[in-house]
């Protein structure tokens, strides 16, 4: 009680007339002497000596004048810093956890902006947060609430990846060198050159060998360049690849028609995509299924969506009907994905994508069947297993859980924040350094060429909203484990709520052993 007495009491201002409240900077009230509070109190303990003494001293600083070299020097000698602030504004949806028991009342501080401090009023604090630095786990902290969920996830310094960053989309644009926004042509046609050269040559070797022992090797390898190719002509889908939109137009028709993707169609629906990054409901590419919609989906569609190697083989189907609760195709110029002016464009790149689809029909009557389904048929479900993986985990499976937004919470930084980058080993080179997403999320014009500059570049800026991405060794192997975690746990997010967290479904595959056991 004494203790309480002490962070209560220094608030109150005295009517004697003696020791009368003074406004400082025209906001902040002078603290009393806490010592003079409980006349009647034995002589404190060195816990409540130090917390007095603390008192004091933050007085001092009050009582100097904003700014002064004087409250400077104090603060730089003794070494004391504020820490990050945990929750610089109230979230709908999301429940705060106090730093302090909810029966102490917070410690009002003085306005200075070498401190870094704000005013803290009677309906909350709001700046920063002076608090011991205890580690804890990560940890995620669910509390019923009016029967809705309400989680808060903080790592062990306090950090919240939902709150709003205390930096702009203009402060990471500032960051990133001049240079990593020019688009050469003549760059990205020789990124072009390297990659056709090097499938013709794969696909001619294997089959001038055609050799069992050599067939294997061919898949693997022609399916990741397979995904090369489409990433060039993602970037040309971005305007990335040149400030030319001919140009741009014809390179990606062609590359993304040979690995039969609409090439409009995808980069329509993928501009939509990085427009509304991170929200439940607008979200375009892996976006959460809300637990109604989860609900409704039977068995069988819950363990084909969660279950590998199903979902890494989604992609075709995705182009033809897209994800549970829209609908939609690719390919049909009349489809909820376009406007009307886009229809000519859906029209030219499904025509594209016939053709290609007519091409393959002739080579199997040239070649025959089996040599096609040796030579393009199975690279392709290697480059859609490529595509599913990397863009999957670019959005889900961090050790850390990461906010999705829905409402007024969500905005276009705040998204872009929750992507994440990824280490590919040896194959980063191979498809053009597609593993630094965050950066291309927010700034999709940069050429791949200049990601990983502008990625370094900006990291300052991002502090702990940047996840740094795990080592690779050669191949990322590692990244399988990350994969399947999120499968596992990944499934559905609350319905209400505009900051929301992934949730489990521990029903999905059968009951735990507990639950056998009982």
């Amino acid at each position: 009680m004494r203790f309480r007495s002490i962070l209560t009491n220094h608030t109150k201002i005295r009517r004697d007339g003696k020791n009368s409240a003074q406004k400082i900077s025209g906001e902040q009230l002078l603290i009393d002497d806490l010592s003079e509070n409980e006349p009647s109190s034995p002589p404190l303990s060195p816990g409540e000596d130090t917390l007095v003494s603390y008192l004091k001293f933050e007085q001092f600083l009050c009582v100097s004048s904003s700014g002064s070299p004087m409250a400077t020097w104090v603060l730089s000698e003794c070494g004391v810093k504020p820490l990050l602030r945990v929750y610089p504004q109230p979230r709908t949806g999301m429940l705060l956890k106090p730093s302090i028991p909810s029966s102490l009342r917070t410690l009002p501080v003085c306005k200075s902006s070498q401190l870094g401090f704000s005013l803290s009023s009677s309906s909350g604090f709001r700046g920063q947060n002076w608090k011991l630095n205890v580690s804890a786990p990560l940890r995620v902290s669910d509390v019923g609430e009016e029967d809705n969920e309400k989680r808060v996830v903080e790592d062990e310094s306090g950090f919240d990846p939902g709150a709003p960053p205390p930096f702009k989309l203009a402060d990471i644009r500032a960051a990133i060198p001049k240079h990593c926004w020019i688009k050469d042509p003549w760059r990205s046609m020789s990124y072009v050159l390297r990659d056709v050269v090097v499938v013709f040559g794969m696909a001619a070797a294997a089959a001038y060998l055609n050799n069992w022992a050599v067939w294997p090797l061919y898949w693997i390898a022609q399916g990741t360049m397979f995904w090369a190719l489409f990433v060039l002509g993602h970037d040309c889908g971005h305007g990335s690849f040149s400030n030319n939109a001919n140009l741009n137009s014809v390179v990606g028709h062609i590359l993304h028609s040979s690995i039969l993707v609409p090439y409009h169609g995808w980069r329509i629906s993928h501009r939509t995509h990085h427009q509304n990054h991170g929200h439940i409901e607008n979200d375009e590419s892996w976006h959460p299924l809300s637990e109604k919609i989860y609900n409704s989906l039977d068995k069988g569609t819950k363990l084909l969506r969660f279950t590998l190697p199903f979902p890494m083989l989604a992609y075709p189907f995705y182009l033809w009907s897209r994800s549970p609760g829209k609908k939609g195709s690719h390919f049909d110029p009349n489809s909820d994905l376009f406007v009307e002016s886009e229809r000519k464009d859906i029209i030219t790149s499904t025509a594209c994508w016939t053709a290609m689809v007519a091409l393959l029909g002739v080579l199997s009557f040239v070649m025959g069947p089996v040599q096609l389904i040796k030579l393009y048929i199975v690279p392709y479900w290697i480059f859609v297993m490529w595509l599913d993986l990397v863009t999957y985990l670019h959005h889900h499976g961090h050790e850390d859980k990461l906010p999705w937004y829905r409402g007024k919470e969500w905005s276009y930084l705040r998204g872009g924040l929750t992507t994440l980058d990824r280490d590919y080993g040896w194959i980063n080179n191979i498809h053009h350094d597609i593993g630094t997403h965050v950066i291309h999320h927010l700034f999709p014009q940069i050429p791949h060429y200049h990601l990983v500059e502008a990625t370094e570049a900006a990291r300052p800026v991002f502090g702990k909203y940047y996840k740094e991405p795990n080592k690779s060794g050669p191949l990322p192997f590692h990244l399988l484990g990350s994969l399947i975690r999120s499968m596992k746990k990944d499934h559905y997010v609350s319905d209400t709520g505009d900051v929301v967290y992934y949730q489990t479904d521990p029903k999905l595959y059968g009951p735990s052993e507990s639950d056998s056991s009982t």
